[in-house]
């Protein structure tokens, strides 16, 4: 009888993991099932995703990344010379390489361009403007989703206490935060390694 049950349960065990396999395998490609040839070359060449590195190093000393942030809406978040927040899907775009820096506890950031040198800041209304000199509307809080993407909310500023976030739309232009929300798409991003050859801002 022991015997038999434990057969029983080595077979169900498998079979569970298998399953589990199957599921994630699905999900991933699920969440690269919108995107053009070029930009799954794109994604699959800079970085592998975050989530599967992810060690929490950067918050722990190591507190400053170099990324690309691309949305879920298949644009890579710039901020150009003058201050300007937009979308690309240009991934060679050198608007688009981004300085992330942990400038507190709790996952609390500042985003600086690396070519531009203009900070990411979301005022009261909610609206993305670049800023040359680093203050509080800087700060966003990195929020980990369980579809694999991140999302970025202001530290300091919410609507009717709701949460604003770093948002594209799907023609690739910034939204208010007062128009975004941790489920939109429009507010999922997957912070992507650069190639040293994308990397070069000169």
């Amino acid at each position: 009888m022991r015997k038999w049950m434990l057969t029983w349960n080595l077979q169900n065990l498998f079979s569970g993991l298998y399953l589990h396999a199957i599921f994630l395998f699905g999900s991933v490609c699920v969440v690269y099932s919108d995107c053009t040839p070029e930009q799954l070359a794109a994604i699959m060449n800079c970085s592998k995703h975050e989530r599967h590195t992810r060690n929490y190093d950067y918050m722990e000393g190591g507190d400053v990344r170099i990324r690309q942030l691309f949305s879920r809406t298949q644009w890579f978040l710039t901020i150009d010379d003058y201050g300007n927040i937009t979308g690309t899907q240009d991934p060679t775009n050198c608007y688009s390489i981004l300085e992330i820096r942990t400038v507190s506890e709790g996952g609390i950031l500042a985003i600086k361009g690396v070519k531009s040198q203009y900070y990411i800041s979301m005022n009261k209304a909610g609206q993305l403007q670049g800023k040359r000199i680093y203050n509080e509307n800087c700060n966003f809080k990195e929020v980990f989703l369980e579809n694999y993407f991140n999302a970025y909310s202001s530290v300091k500023w919410t609507k009717n206490g709701k949460e604003m976030f770093i948002a594209l739309s799907q023609k690739g232009k910034p939204l208010r935060g007062k128009k975004t929300r941790r489920e939109h798409i429009a507010s999922h991003f997957i912070p992507m390694k650069c190639r040293e050859e994308e990397r070069r801002v000169d």
